[in-house]
């Protein structure tokens, strides 16, 4: 999971920006003010599910392809990870969560 702001924060210090669909995310939060709030978030509750956040999602040479436009391969996203967000875990950005309360996930469901 990540965030909008996170994103943007990104996109902030690249030439081009980067859509969200590059890190493959199966949720994204909006509305969050700060870039990189996932960092500090453990539980994850969204309407009726609860996700826990587990781990930092390091990120792989896959982020630098334009899958659905060109397959165009370049150095961005990870050139600027690697400069800023690079941790023991490898290029951060975004976190791996888990299950805990199942249930159904819908856009536009409030994240308490």
């Amino acid at each position: 999971m990540t965030s909008t702001a996170s994103l943007d924060a990104l996109n902030a210090q690249l030439d081009e920006a980067l859509p969200m669909d590059r890190f493959r995310p199966n949720v994204v939060v909006d509305g969050w003010r700060r870039p990189w709030t996932e960092d500090q978030v453990v539980d994850l509750p969204i309407g009726e599910v609860r996700l826990e956040i587990v781990k930092p999602c390091a990120r792989c040479v896959v982020t630098t392809v334009d899958q659905p436009a060109t397959a165009e391969k370049g150095r961005e996203p990870l050139r600027t990870l690697g400069r800023t967000r690079r941790t023991e875990a490898g290029l951060i950005f975004g976190q791996n969560a888990v299950v805990r309360t199942p249930g159904t996930v819908r856009v536009a469901d409030r994240v308490c």
